[in-house]
């Protein structure tokens, strides 16, 4: 079965992000993460990949981790990063070999302390490279794309990033993947334009909930996500009353939720940050019930 067949022909495609971890405490509450989410019986889990693979074992040992637990469909994410393409290649196949479903197939940013991307020495340049790489090498993975509602940070104009964005999706892209975003007439909007311009991929929205102030200014900082006034009013209004700002949160990633699936969204991608009591209250008020115990 494709990827796609998960977000077409009346299904919705539930998946969740994970990253790798960084301490063994970390790791057991991901695993606790992972075992409650499973009752919402999600059709793919994703682990990220760190900048130039630094993470690269630790994802493969999550994904490979999630399939012995939960014998679901897993995705790596991979990135153009600091590997030549000889080297994305052996990643593929170890990829492959644990049984890795799908791919989510990225440039990457730049390594930390530099400004532009620089392909390395027999490497690839753009994330539509890498999509057809994976396509003409390994048919059998499943491709996923990144798309930017808002625009990526570094494409010349809005017009110019819709046309990377088909340039992923003729090469090989199965699913759009959306950057996170906290005004869905952004979403709208981008899947309008998307339509308009002949891209039929399934176009899946990015969501994450945000469940205290001092976040709100991270993704303000670092995704460059527009942060609207009927998100941020909240927050500010619950001051230092930590339980308040994580209902304010939770309220808010509910309402965003609900309109997107009355809008016809195909899936929901949740950046759930290896934790589940924020994502686990939006689906069930949305009425995506917990199928387990």
């Amino acid at each position: 079965m494709s990827i796609t067949d998960d977000y077409t022909a009346g299904r919705f495609g539930l998946s969740f992000e994970l990253f790798p971890p960084k301490s063994a405490e970390s790791e057991a509450v991901m695993w606790q993460t992972v075992s409650e989410l499973m009752d919402f019986e999600p059709v793919l889990i994703t682990c990220t990949y760190g900048a130039g693979g630094s993470t690269r074992g630790t994802t493969l040992d999550v994904l490979k981790g999630v399939r012995a637990r939960h014998d679901i469909p897993v995705a790596s994410h991979l990135t153009c990063v600091g590997s030549s393409i000889d080297e994305l290649r052996d990643y593929l196949r170890e990829a492959r070999q644990i049984g890795v479903t799908a791919i989510v197939a990225l440039r990457g940013d730049p390594p930390k302390g530099e400004t532009a991307f620089t392909p390395v020495d027999g490497g690839l340049r753009y994330a539509s490279e890498l999509v057809s790489l994976i396509r003409a090498e390994f048919p059998e993975l499943g491709i996923l794309v990144a798309g930017y509602p808002e625009t990526h940070q570094e494409a010349v104009s809005p017009d110019d990033d819709l046309e990377n964005l088909k340039r992923k999706c003729e090469a090989g892209g199965d699913v759009v993947v959306t950057q996170l975003f906290y005004d869905n007439a952004d979403y709208f909007r981008f899947r309008d334009r998307c339509g308009a311009l002949g891209i039929t991929t399934p176009i899946v929205p990015g969501v994450m909930p945000v469940t205290n102030y001092a976040q709100v200014r991270r993704i303000a900082s670092l995704c460059k996500a527009r942060l609207p006034e009927a998100f941020t009013g909240p927050f500010e209004a619950a001051g230092d009353d930590e339980v308040a700002q994580f209902e304010v949160g939770v309220n808010y990633a509910a309402r965003q939720v609900e309109e997107l699936i009355a809008g016809g969204v195909p899936g929901i991608h949740f950046y759930v940050l290896n934790k589940s009591p924020a994502t686990v209250r939006v689906l069930n008020h949305v009425g995506l019930e917990r199928t387990g115990g």
